[in-house]
């Protein structure tokens, strides 16, 4: 399988854009227990340009009743990325200090359930600044979110 970089520009430029709104051609998932994965999803895919449409452990959005749980669910999400070795994203966990522009922090809490999924927009300095959906965030210090437990990961590339 032929793997491809990730384009972290254009998912940033996403999230830049959709940030502090919704982009109509997806569900907004604010009233069904939070839009956050659901537009980091988004985020990636204008990086990566490749779903995975394999039955139950894929990555895809075609209607808000044609989706992978991984689109919306922080721990699918979460799963995908790092055991991928079809078609779309890959990514490994990393400390933070190899976090860069586009990449994926979740948020969770002291007895590691998972709960928020974020987009780096910046960490090439001492703070981290992300982009969120559900408490819509743009350019937010990583800094100012209260969370137990995080888990940083990267973007390595998007499988064809």
């Amino acid at each position: 399988m032929r793997s491809l970089p990730y384009d972290r520009a254009a998912a940033v430029r996403y999230a830049e854009r959709w940030a502090m709104s919704r982009n109509p051609a997806y569900l907004n998932f604010d009233g069904l227990g939070g839009d956050c994965t659901n537009f980091i999803s988004q985020c990636v895919y204008a990086g990566a340009g490749v779903m995975n449409y394999t039955p139950d452990i894929g990555w895809y959005y075609l209607s808000p009743d044609r989706r992978a749980a991984a689109w919306t669910g922080v721990r699918f999400f979460h799963r995908f990325l790092i055991a991928n070795r079809g078609p779309g994203p890959f990514a490994r966990e990393v400390g933070r200090s190899m976090l860069r522009p586009g990449d994926v922090i979740q948020l969770g809490s002291a007895g590691g359930v998972f709960y928020h999924s974020l987009l780096v927009l910046d960490a090439s300095g001492p703070e981290i600044y992300i982009a969120a959906h559900t408490e819509d965030s743009l350019w937010r210090p990583l800094s100012s979110y209260r969370f137990s437990a995080a888990r940083y990961m990267h973007v390595e590339g998007v499988h064809q």
